[in-house]
């Protein structure tokens, strides 16, 4: 069965609201919400089968894209490879030229609409943002709430609290603080032991190469509602989160870092690579900063995660 390359949008509001449209009750998962798009014509530019649909299904034509996330499904019936790329400027008011009905969503409220399988990744790199801060390590708790706060301040809207050199008592009293920073603001994935998964409900969790090996044979260990994230390192653990059903990763090191100097960094080829098949928003890790989002979403990645680079002041 040969695969289908479809072209699909993430298409952005001023609003940062996204415009999705329903399906015909007679088409392949019909009755279902999508995001705009269609079949790339044989020996057709990806970019140029985009803008050709948008401008047939929306009337829209659009003057800013970037790649975003590809997702390979196998359904019964039909196997697809959606091409997704996020467009953020265009021209013409958007309607329903084949009679489709249309919605502007906000990122937040896009799991509360039924989406094809397929679907489900572009949802979450939807609504995640392009840059993941991780906490520096040895800094004291004021320290770190004052960073998370101006962090916050300066646009960051994810976060994740890593501090493995806190006694665990310590790291859960700055959780709670950090929790209450981010409320309405920011994702906040906190790391530790899933015990503690009850005692922070608004939190996601970031799980370590340590316990993909022992739980993914489990399955994910709470509702979709939560983000669940995991470090990868190797197509193993690219494996096993995909097994544990993460709803995103970090790759690394791409390059040498500071915080771990003896580890081999993967280079950006190995990388794009490894992203290669996996269905999942990723962000690449390890001596990255805002200077290398281009070049990670072309590699497929949704954006960079970094300690130094988005800590503020540093």
């Amino acid at each position: 069965m040969k695969r289908v390359h479809v072209a699909a949008a993430v298409i952005r509001g001023a609003d940062d609201q996204v415009l999705i449209a329903k399906r015909a009750d007679d088409q392949h998962q019909g009755g279902l919400w999508e995001f705009p798009g269609g079949k790339v014509e044989e020996g057709e530019a990806v970019q140029a089968a985009l803008a050709r649909e948008l401008e047939e299904e929306l009337g829209i034509r659009v003057s800013a894209a970037r790649p975003l996330i590809q997702v390979q499904h196998d359904y019964p019936d039909k196997q697809v490879l959606l091409d997704v790329w996020e467009v953020s400027a265009f021209s013409g008011e958007p309607h329903g030229a084949e009679g489709q009905p249309l919605a502007w969503v906000a990122p937040r409220e896009l799991d509360n609409y039924a989406f094809p399988a397929a679907n489900q990744p572009i949802v979450a790199a939807a609504r995640l943002p392009d840059r993941y801060l991780i906490t520096p390590e040895e800094l004291e708790p004021g320290e770190l709430l004052a960073g998370v706060r101006a962090a916050i301040a300066s646009g960051i809207r994810l976060i994740q609290l890593r501090a493995p050199n806190m006694f665990d008592a310590q790291y859960r009293d700055l959780a709670v603080d950090i929790q209450g920073l981010c409320a309405g603001k920011a994702q906040l994935m906190l790391k530790g032991p899933l015990e503690w998964l009850g005692d922070f409900p608004a939190a996601g969790w970031h799980l370590t190469g340590e316990q993909l090996r022992k739980y993914a044979a489990k399955g994910r260990p709470f509702p979709a509602e939560r983000w669940l994230a995991a470090s990868c390192h190797s197509a193993e653990e690219l494996q096993l989160a995909t097994q544990i059903g993460v709803d995103f990763i970090t790759l690394s090191p791409v390059q040498a870092t500071q915080t771990h100097p003896d580890a081999a960094p993967l280079g950006w080829d190995v990388a794009s690579e490894l992203l290669r098949g996996f269905n999942k928003p990723a962000y690449l890790l390890g001596g990255l900063g805002a200077d290398d989002l281009s070049r990670a979403w072309q590699s497929r990645a949704q954006g960079v995660a970094a300690i130094r680079a988005f800590w503020p002041g540093v």
